[in-house]
């Protein structure tokens, strides 16, 4: 018999090296078709040009230059004058022939990739990792203090409203869309009728382990691991702080993980925190394994990997009830959801107060997240890549012209 080829896949990331869940998802594909010998070509930003091979594995990163790019996080650029890279991002896809080219966002990177495959008439796949709808709209709005809360709230959902278009917009060019849970594979279905595969997230449960834990003293130690940012709704943290002062509980101390534009507020309106800034490898495990429980108020993820992570850890944890939390730890009975900023609040009051329920949450944790495999969560998506290349052979048969070398299609 005849075995089944691997589809040769081009992954567009937006994010390799920051410290994101795009950056997480693309190195676990990266090592997941490595370990395979699944062919795969990862094309990056970063701080200089080069491009290397690995076994069945190729990384093309290319430069962002500081002067013609604008910071959309503490570590993460959008260069305008990206597409100067063309010609080598076309002469290396001649090269690889990708069977399906898989862009994870409208980013410059993501924008390229997409016009390549629209040229070279590759069958894309696209994967809905974050709602940009909802990040540039509370961004904006946490600008209009001024204004009263029903203005902001306007203009917050005029942003929302006109981004989600735009961002759907660029969707609309793959084939076959990943969706990162339930709710938002039933919402890009219905909105722009492409076959759509819920690729959830998976967790390295030997990186993210209890088995890491180095604490001595006794103080709660309340974490939090993301990006500070006003749509991850960090500054409840500083909230959370006062209740439990207010509460008298005093044996309490937060580790706050990451960085971002909120950092400096947090400082200010915090007393109990400490600010590790973004932390990656056996660090972040260290960070993870020492926390009693794990506060996470964002009410903008579609997965939240750090969830995921704190429960590997074994880490109870208190996070809200909107978007990919909700999956992620919805039938953990090492969490609890909040449904709004005043419950999260009370719940990590009682929870500090209360070491015998965290540890029973606790114990249930470390099981919920072994369930959940970067190898299932990947067969997933390369049925969504055989998908969209069947799709595109029905409908338009592959134009082996298309990466033929200008050489031979001159000769022909």
């Amino acid at each position: 018999m005849t075995p089944i080829r691997s589809p040769r896949v081009a992954l567009f990331t937006d994010s390799y090296y920051e410290a994101n869940g795009v950056a997480r998802t693309a190195a676990a594909l990266e090592a997941h078709a490595a370990h395979h010998d699944r062919p795969l070509l990862v094309v990056h930003g970063g701080p200089r040009d080069r491009i290397s091979e690995s076994g069945s594995t190729i990384r093309l990163e290319l430069r962002r230059c500081k002067r013609t790019s604008l910071p959309l996080e503490h570590d993460l650029d959008f260069d305008l004058a990206f597409w100067r890279h063309a010609r080598q991002v076309r002469r290396v896809l001649r090269e690889f022939r990708p069977d399906v080219l898989h862009v994870t966002g409208p980013s410059d990177v993501g924008l390229l990739g997409a016009h390549m495959a629209t040229r070279l008439h590759i069958p894309i796949v696209g994967s809905w990792h974050t709602n940009l709808h909802e990040y540039a709209s509370r961004r904006f709005v946490s600008h209009l203090s001024r204004l009263g809360q029903s203005g902001r709230e306007g203009i917050g959902r005029f942003i929302e409203r006109h981004a989600l278009s735009t961002t759907l917009r660029f969707y609309a060019r793959s084939r076959v869309l990943l969706a990162p849970n339930r709710q938002w594979a039933a919402i890009l279905g219905a909105r722009l009728r492409k076959p759509v595969f819920v690729m959830t997230r998976g967790v390295d449960t030997a990186q993210f382990s209890p088995a890491g834990r180095s604490r001595t003293d006794t103080l709660v130690n309340i974490g939090y691991v993301g990006r500070l940012s006003a749509e991850k709704n960090v500054r409840a943290l500083a909230a959370v702080e006062r209740a439990l002062l207010a509460n008298g509980l005093k044996r309490f101390r937060m580790t706050i993980v990451g960085d971002g534009g909120e950092r400096e507020w947090l400082r200010a309106h915090t007393t109990r925190a400490t600010f590790t800034g973004v932390l990656r490898g056996d660090s972040l495990s260290a960070a993870y394994a020492d926390m009693d429980l794990f506060v996470f108020p964002s009410e903008t993820e579609t997965v939240g990997n750090v969830v995921l992570e704190a429960l590997a850890s074994g880490v109870p944890v208190i996070a809200m009830a909107q978007g990919g939390p909700k999956f992620i730890a919805g039938s953990c009975a090492g969490a609890v959801l909040a449904h709004t900023d005043r419950e999260l609040i009370d719940v990590t009051v009682q929870l500090v107060r209360d070491a015998g329920r965290r540890r029973a949450m606790a114990a249930a944790t470390r099981a919920h997240a072994l369930e959940r495999s970067w190898t299932a969560v990947f067969d997933t998506v390369y049925r969504a890549y055989a998908l969209a290349t069947a799709l595109a052979r029905r409908d338009s048969p592959q134009d082996d012209e298309a990466f033929m070398p200008v050489a031979e299609r001159q000769s022909a």
